[in-house]
C-alpha cells in the first residue's frame, strides 16, 4: 500500500532521502525542465451546485499546496486550472475539459461531479490521451469503461458508483430496525428520487431490492430537478405514513426546504437523504429543522486519525463552515495521480498515450489509503470499490458511511458502519417514541 507523503518525499523530491531506491527517476527529473505542470479541473463554480463546485476547487488548491511543498512531480511544481461548468451537461463538460487541454496542456483533468453529461468525459480524455479522475458516482461509467476498456484506459471514478447506495441503505434500516433504539411501526418505505441519473438509479435499485431486506415500497414518487416545492410529495407521505422516507435528490437548498416542510405535519418516519446535507448550505438554511436527518455518502472525509491533519488544514485555510467532506474527493484524486505520476517516470502531456498508459497501469495497481478510505480500483470498471456491501474487506473498500445531523450547529455523526462509527444514531426529535 502507498504512504502517500513518504512516497511524495522521495518520488517527487528530486533530491530527497532514499533516493538509492529512486535514483532512476530521480535522474530523470534532472534532465526535464523545471516548468509547471498544468492540472485542469472542470467544476460547476456557479450554478446550482457551485456550493460543491468551491469546496472541489479547495481541495485540489490544498493537495497542490502541499505537493509543491514536498518537492513537485520529480521537481516540477503543480498549477491548478479550472474551468466553470456552470450548469453542467454534457455540451459545457466537454468544452470546458478541452479547453483545459488545449489551453494549458494539461495531462490530467481531476473533477468533482458534473451532471447530465452522459459520461462525455472519458471520451475527451480518450480522443487526447490524457488521465482524467472524477467524483460523479454512476454506474455509467462503469459500463461506458466495460464497453472499450482499450478506448478508456485513462478514465477513473474516484469512488464505487451510485448503485450501491441502494443495497447499503436497505442494509442499514434492517440492522437500525434491529436494534433497540429505533421501532419500526411498519415496514413501508416510501421512495422519493429527483429527474436525474444519480437520483433515479439509486431509487431504482432501492425499489428493486426492497423486498429482500424485508420492506415494502408504499410511494416512489419522482420530482423535479432541482425543486424545492415538496407539498404534494409531504401530502401522499401523510396519507399512508411509511416507516422510512428515502429522498435520493442530492441538493442541500432543496433538501433542507424539504425538512422545513415535513416538520410542519411529521409523520413517525426516519428521514434519509442523499449526500447534499453533508453540505454546510443544508444546515445554514434548514436550521434546527435538520436534527435526526440520516444521510449517507459512499465517497468522504472520514472523521478519523489519519485524515485528522487534512481536516485541521483545510478548516484553517478555507474556513470553519467550509466542507472538507467534499473538498477531500478531488484532493485524494490528485494526490493518487500524482503518486502515480511520479512511480511512472513524470506527468507526460496530451496525445502522449504510451506515458499516460503508464500511469493509468500504476493506479490500477496501487492500493491508495486516503482521508476518504481505500481506493482500489475495479478492473472490471475502473471505479472504487464499496465496503461493506461490495467487498467485505474494509482494507479494499471505500466505506459507505452513514451520518447524522444531532444538533444543526455542529458537524454530523458518523453513525455506520461499525468499523468507522465515532456516534450511535439517536431517535429523531419528531418521533414519539
Amino acid at each position: 500500500m502507498i504512504n502517500r507523503r513518504a512516497m511524495l518525499q522521495g518520488a517527487l523530491g528530486a533530491g530527497a532521502a532514499g533516493g538509492a531506491l529512486l535514483a532512476d527517476l530521480n535522474s530523470r527529473a534532472q534532465a526535464q525542465d523545471a516548468a509547471p505542470i498544468a492540472v485542469g479541473a472542470g467544476l460547476p463554480m456557479s450554478g446550482f451546485a457551485a456550493a460543491d463546485g468551491i469546496e472541489f476547487k479547495n481541495g485540489l488548491d490544498l493537495a497542490a499546496e502541499e505537493i509543491n511543498a514536498a518537492g513537485g512531480i520529480l521537481g516540477r511544481p503543480i498549477e491548478i486550472h479550472v474551468e466553470d461548468t456552470k450548469e453542467m451537461g454534457a455540451d459545457i463538460v466537454s468544452q470546458s475539459m478541452q479547453r483545459l487541454i488545449d489551453r494549458y496542456t494539461a495531462p490530467v483533468i481531476i473533477n468533482g461531479y458534473n451532471v447530465g453529461t452522459n459520461m462525455i468525459e472519458m471520451d475527451i480524455a480518450a480522443d487526447n490521451d490524457v488521465i482524467m479522475m472524477h467524483y460523479n458516482t454512476l454506474i455509467s461509467h462503469n459500463e461506458k469503461f466495460k464497453s472499450d476498456p482499450e478506448r478508456y484506459y485513462g478514465s477513473f471514478q474516484g469512488d464505487p458508483p451510485e448503485y450501491w447506495y441502494g443495497p447499503g441503505c436497505l442494509n442499514f434500516l434492517k440492522e437500525l430496525a434491529a436494534g433497540s433504539t429505533w421501532k419500526a411501526p411498519n415496514k413501508k418505505i416510501a421512495i422519493i428520487p429527483s429527474a436525474n441519473e444519480y437520483s433515479i438509479v439509486i431509487a431504482n435499485a432501492i425499489r428493486d431490492k426492497a423486498a429482500e431486506y424485508g420492506f415494502e415500497v408504499s410511494l416512489f414518487e419522482t420530482v423535479p430537478f432541482p425543486t424545492n416545492q415538496w407539498g404534494p410529495t409531504l401530502a401522499k407521505l401523510r396519507q399512508d405514513p411509511p416507516a422510512a422516507v428515502i429522498v435520493t435528490h442530492f441538493l442541500p437548498q432543496d433538501l433542507a426546504q424539504f425538512m422545513v416542510q415535513f416538520l410542519a405535519q411529521p409523520t413517525d418516519s426516519l428521514i434519509y437523504m442523499q449526500y447534499g446535507p453533508s453540505l454546510p448550505a443544508f444546515r445554514e438554511i434548514g436550521g434546527e429543522s435538520v436534527n435526526g436527518v440520516i444521510y449517507s455518502t459512499v465517497v468522504g472525509c472520514l472523521p478519523d486519525d489519519f485524515s485528522k491533519p487534512f481536516r485541521e488544514a483545510y478548516r484553517a485555510k478555507f474556513g470553519p463552515s467550509s466542507a472538507y467532506i467534499t473538498g477531500s474527493q478531488t484532493y485524494d484524486g490528485l494526490w493518487m495521480w500524482a503518486t502515480a505520476a511520479a512511480i511512472a517516470g513524470g506527468p507526460g502531456e496530451p496525445f502522449n498515450k504510451e506515458q499516460a498508459q503508464k500511469i493509468a497501469a500504476v493506479m490500477r495497481r496501487n492500493v491508495y489509503r486516503g482521508v476518504n478510505g481505500t481506493y482500489r480500483a475495479d478492473p472490471a470498471g475502473q471505479s472504487a470499490y464499496c465496503y461493506p456491501t461490495q467487498v467485505a474487506d474494509p482494507s479494499l473498500g471505500m466505506p459507505h458511511q452513514f451520518l447524522q445531523h444531532q444538533d444543526y450547529k455542529t458537524d454530523p455523526k458518523l453513525i455506520a458502519p461499525p468499523l468507522y462509527a465515532t456516534d450511535s444514531f439517536v431517535l429523531p426529535p419528531w418521533i414519539k417514541a
